[in-house]
């Protein structure tokens, strides 16, 4: 259901990246062997997260505030 609602899309997406970093700094190696095909988009995930990690602490916060105070 949340490919249907963009809220929910939106909430899914930056939880994947937060994961996707979280897990990387933890192991590196386990999303490292994997940078093409399909799991290769969890390294990607974790690329993004590292490198504008502002940005997703930002988007993050937003997400929080309008899920909780504005729904």
């Amino acid at each position: 259901s949340a490919i249907f609602n963009f809220q929910s899309l939106l909430t899914v997406i930056l939880l994947l990246i937060c994961t996707c970093a979280y897990i990387r700094s933890l192991a590196p190696s386990l999303l490292d062997k994997n940078k093409t095909g399909v799991l290769g988009i969890f390294w990607k995930c974790a690329r993004i997260g590292e490198r504008k990690s502002p940005y997703v602490a930002v988007c993050c916060v937003v997400m929080a505030f309008s899920i909780l105070f504005v729904q």
